[in-house]
């Protein structure tokens, strides 16, 4: 099938969606992936004909083993890289995890080692630079009436554009 020079200035973007679960003490719930040198958030990425909302549900339920309600949109981050092209990253708000829901968690073995509830210090030592700035705006953004928009984890310059 030709593709048409319209066509093929479309951008094609991965997309990822994830979810960012509290503690009482506002503390974010990570998890220590058993393949990446760094700590992630529960998510991956969007299948073919699936919404990002309905990826972020079923990743949290095959890495984490519970289905918590998760609740509206925090951000949407674009955050291209080299190996894999465009990439646009949503996140969405699940609230703090009921004594409950922590008591079913059970991780994901071939994927996970553990998880945790960082501070936002301990965010920014135990993740890369842009996904610790994507999980911080976001989960600022809990206290906002809207998403936040983001490019590489930080509110752009639309000036610069």
């Amino acid at each position: 099938m030709a593709v048409n020079a319209q066509e093929a200035k479309m951008a094609h973007p991965r997309m990822a969606a994830g979810a960012l679960f509290f503690d009482a003490a506002g503390r974010v719930l990570m998890v220590e992936p058993t393949y990446k040198s760094y700590w992630e958030i529960p998510g991956g990425y969007v299948e073919t004909g699936e919404s990002p909302l309905h990826a972020a549900v079923r990743e949290v339920q095959e890495e984490l083993g519970i289905a918590p309600n998760l609740g509206r949109l925090l951000a949407v981050d674009w955050a291209p890289n080299e190996a894999e092209g465009d990439k646009v990253l949503y996140l969405f708000d699940g609230g703090e995890l009921s004594p409950d829901h922590l008591s079913q968690i059970s991780l994901q073995a071939d994927e996970l080692k553990s998880f945790a509830f960082l501070t936002p210090n301990e965010i920014t030592q135990r993740t890369i630079p842009r996904l610790a700035r994507r999980i911080l705006a976001a989960a600022e953004a809990r206290n906002e009436a809207a998403p936040v928009y983001l490019e590489h984890g930080q509110k752009p310059d639309s000036r610069a554009a």
